[in-house]
């Protein structure tokens, strides 16, 4: 059953936003800094962790997913860079196809390996169109998809890209800048795809200030996603969860 995208589809209906917290694996030093981010997201309200990276070379993304089912009753949805990168004690998989890339192996391909793993488990798949855009060609999820994002001008690229991933079925976008960006999305391009799709819309990639949560939010964004910025700065989860509570509690006010 299609618990979390019924979640999202609904959230999405009331114009109620969610947060995620990205974990790359490969960033997991020890279990006991975890422990204490998985604290941290409790009091302040996280929807759902996202697992994953573009490059695992660790071989803890096992022990990762276990330690959060056992600390938190928060979703865990695997964000996948390939097909290694799987476990089936998670909740959900981002069944991410890049579409604003021209990479066949990311279209379909690594999609074809993974389908019997995936459809033998109990993962709920979310079918997700994923837009990379991006001023920085050189971002580790550009180089390891081997394609170009979408330059951040080219707001009409983009919403016709997500037009074209809903109507092939995708049940989300997810728009990211590249994990550790400097740069997030503007505004006017995620106001774009907002009104030219009627799909949950995720944003993630170069959120490092609750302003520019604000902003995203404010374009449409349904979901912020943040990830490498928590480390440089702790008290970023709880300055995002705050606007985010603040934007879901002014749809009570009216």
């Amino acid at each position: 059953m299609q618990q979390i995208l019924k979640t999202l589809n609904e959230r999405k209906t009331r114009g109620q936003k969610s947060l995620a917290v990205l974990i790359d694996p490969d960033k997991v030093d020890d279990l006991s800094s975890l422990t204490q981010l998985l604290l941290v997201a409790k009091e302040c309200y996280v929807d759902f962790f996202f697992v994953g990276g573009s490059l695992i070379t660790n071989n803890n993304l096992s022990q990762v997913v276990r330690t959060i089912k056992g600390n938190t009753e928060i979703p865990v949805v695997l964000f996948p860079g390939n097909t290694m990168q799987i476990d089936i004690q998670a909740d959900a998989i981002l069944f991410l196809s890049l579409i604003s890339g021209r990479n066949p192996d990311l279209l379909i391909g690594q999609h074809v390996i993974s389908a019997p793993i995936l459809k033998g488990s109990s993962l709920e798949i979310l079918p997700t169109g994923y837009m990379l855009v991006n001023s920085e060609s050189t971002s580790a999820a550009s180089y390891m998809s081997n394609t170009r994002p979408i330059p951040p001008d080219k707001d009409s690229v983009a919403a016709c890209t997500a037009m074209a991933g809903e109507m092939l079925g995708l049940q989300l976008i997810y728009m990211d800048a590249g994990s550790g960006s400097k740069k997030t999305i503007p505004s006017r391009m995620i106001s774009k795809v907002r009104k030219s799709v009627d799909l949950p819309l995720v944003i993630g990639g170069g959120i490092n200030s609750a302003e520019k949560a604000k902003f995203a939010l404010e374009a449409g964004a349904d979901m912020i996603v943040v990830g490498n910025a928590i480390e440089k700065n702790p008290n970023l989860l709880i300055e995002v969860s705050e606007k985010i509570y603040d934007f879901n509690r002014s749809l009570n006010v009216h």
